[in-house]
């Protein structure tokens, strides 16, 4: 009898975590991007962080979640820490919500929430159709899974032998806590964990001091999780967060431990229901604790400032900055990180760039070392992008992801040639023209540092359509695409001109000259290969022209530059 409950007590559980998983993972899909945006919004001060925080954590069902995305967003510095442990207490809170709705009877709902999920999942035409769907069959499946939960335990409370278990393994507080804390660890749910006990409690297998106890340490240990998955080794102030919302928790366990018999006895007088009872304990406890630490976040972010000091600045160029391993179990934030280091990587595309057009233009043989050195860190960075986002495309993501995905490691496709074309052709010319002493004519100077600048400006343009999907810079980069064309042709004409009048410097200049012209516009082509996507995605460019870009941007397609 003992070992058939406590495998429908497993099963139960398993399937109120995999309930969970899919609301999770169906809310993260269908709002990810907009739920990130509303996040970054919501930063202004600790009240709208604290909001926000609620909200995100609502929808996720997972602070651990709101964990890992702000634990990005400050170990970057691009939020303050006092907002991000704002968030936080918000994450506490925010994942009390559900526990309180489950806490009533609605295991009627069930079917309904299953009927409209399997409709929304398999005759969604969109994808976040189906993503809703997913979350309406992942609260179906909780709601099942607590109706066996309650279904198991009501027979085996007449069993003396599970009852002694229980009431061994419960009589002490302190014990409780630690098995809260070590159960919520391990299932990586408070919610979960907390519903477990909302169970245990209705179907009186533990007192309800026990239960309160228990509900603490499902408190304290859904501040574990983040400390191992969000903090990196590498980077000391990744560890501030995670750190101060595990102290807030502990302050709060230690405070609240002493009190749990006159506190169980105030709730038991106004609500005897103790499932109930378990929840309004589990959402009062998080709001006390938010409205206690909400001032008192200064001094604590000043502690942790102290406590974990700002990472030391890299010394090795080429070692990617943000692409963070425990961010590939949330396809959203991941996706960020590898765009974020594309960026990166682009800011030494752009570096070489200029460095190699001054060689040119000044004689400067140390910057054509510099640039070779650069290109080295682009190859690696670009090797690191498309090694983590293929990590990444091995789980399951959507239509939207899949297409992010593809997007990220074409664009570092197409900086890594940028770098080979300013390596290996820009350099050498560079080097020929030093070895040579030549110099260019004022003109042919002139067209040339014009040229340059607009694909700059042009390279500018591409990281922010690559960002931002604007629809509206990436016809304009298309259309400098054209007009650069007519540029390039322009200019020799002129050059032509030039060399016709007999001018010596033109003269001696002349491969030198067309060569870098030449490279220079083959660079903006790659460079504007990032406006594809987004006028494609746009139904802007026709399905032929569409499906011939990207062939040009796979890397097969993409042939390297050969040098000159």
């Amino acid at each position: 009898m003992g070992s058939l409950v406590l495998l429908d007590l497993m099963g139960g559980v398993a399937l109120l975590l995999w309930g969970l998983h899919m609301v999770h993972s169906g809310v993260l899909r269908a709002f990810g991007p907009d739920l990130r945006r509303g996040l970054a919004k919501g930063l202004r001060n600790r009240f709208t962080a604290f909001a926000a925080g609620v909200g995100l954590t609502a929808l996720l069902q997972s602070s651990t979640a709101t964990a890992l995305i702000t634990s990005s967003f400050a170990a970057e510095g691009l939020v303050g820490l006092v907002p991000a442990l704002a968030i936080m207490l918000g994450a506490n809170l925010g994942t009390t919500l559900i526990v309180q709705i489950l806490s009533f009877n609605i295991a009627a709902a069930a079917p309904v929430l299953f009927i409209f999920g399997l409709v929304a999942f398999r005759s969604g035409a969109q994808s976040r159709i189906k993503d809703v769907g997913r979350v309406s069959i992942g609260l179906g499946l909780m709601l099942l899974a607590l109706h066996i939960l309650l279904d198991t335990l009501a027979p085996a409370e007449n069993v003396p032998g599970v009852r002694l278990f229980m009431n061994a393994i419960t009589g002490d507080p302190a014990l409780c806590i630690i098995i809260g804390a070590l159960v919520t660890w391990l299932v990586h749910s408070s919610v979960a964990s907390v519903l477990l006990v909302m169970s245990l409690a209705y179907s009186q297998f533990i007192s309800p001091s026990a239960a309160l106890a228990l509900v603490l340490g499902a408190n304290l240990g859904s501040a574990i999780n983040p400390l191992f998955e969000g903090a990196r080794r590498d980077n000391p102030a990744s560890y501030r967060l995670p750190v101060g919302n595990l102290i807030n928790r502990l302050a709060g366990v230690l405070v609240v431990a002493p009190f749990l018999r006159p506190i169980t006895e105030v709730l038991q007088a106004w609500q005897p229901d103790l499932a109930k009872l378990t929840a309004a304990f589990h959402i009062a406890f998080n709001l006390a604790m938010a409205v206690i630490f909400i001032g008192l976040l200064d001094g604590l972010a000043a502690l942790l400032k102290k406590a974990f000091p700002d990472r030391p600045q890299e010394t090795d160029p080429s070692r990617p900055r943000y692409l963070d391993e425990s961010a590939l179990a949330t396809p959203s934030l991941a996706l960020a990180d590898a765009a974020r280091e594309t960026l990166h990587m682009g800011d030494h595309v752009e570096i070489m760039l200029r460095k190699v057009m001054a060689a040119i233009m000044t004689n400067d043989r140390a910057l054509v070392d510099q640039v070779s050195r650069m290109d080295n860190s682009v190859d690696t960075l670009d090797e690191a992008i498309k090694l983590y986002v293929t990590k990444l495309t091995r789980g399951s993501l959507d239509e939207r992801e899949g297409q992010r995905a593809m997007e990220i490691i074409s664009f570092a496709i197409n900086l890594e040639h940028i770098g080979d074309i300013i390596d290996k052709n820009l350099s050498e010319l560079a080097t020929k023209k030093i070895k040579r002493r030549f110099q260019f004519s004022p003109e042919g100077a002139e067209e040339l540092s014009t040229f340059h600048k607009r694909t700059m400006d042009s390279l500018r343009i591409a990281f922010g359509v690559f960002m931002s999907g604007d629809v509206n810079e990436a016809r304009k980069l298309l259309a400098e695409k054209a007009l650069l064309r007519n540029a390039e042709l322009a200019a020799t004409e002129r050059h032509l001109d030039r060399l016709r009048e007999g001018r010596p410097e033109t003269i001696e200049t002349t491969s030198l000259h067309l060569d870098v012209l030449r490279d220079l516009r083959r660079i903006h082509s790659h460079v504007c290969s990032v406006a594809y996507p987004v006028l494609d995605a746009a139904g802007e460019l026709p399905a032929r022209q569409g499906a011939e870009n990207n062939l040009m941007m796979m890397p097969e397609a993409a042939a390297h530059p050969s040098s000159q």
